[in-house]
């Protein structure tokens, strides 16, 4: 399952969206990682976005085989 993320103004205008896909992070993590070149006001940026998941370096592992690795 992959998630997507909206990028929005304070007033809630959209700016950018990216997808995240799952991740099995070097740490030993599991969570979610996107990254994507967007415009702002005419200027590029890079940006990106990790979502961790509380507690999942302890837990054991889950199947990786529909997921990225590190």
């Amino acid at each position: 399952m992959n998630l997507i993320v909206e990028i929005k103004t304070e007033q809630g205008q959209p700016i950018s969206t990216l997808v995240a896909a799952p991740k099995h992070f070097k740490t030993g993590s599991r969570g979610f990682h996107g990254q994507a070149k967007i415009e702002i006001d005419g200027k590029r940026y890079q940006t990106q976005v990790q979502l961790v998941e509380i507690g999942s370096k302890n837990a054991p592992a889950e199947d990786k085989s529909d997921d990225e690795t590190a």
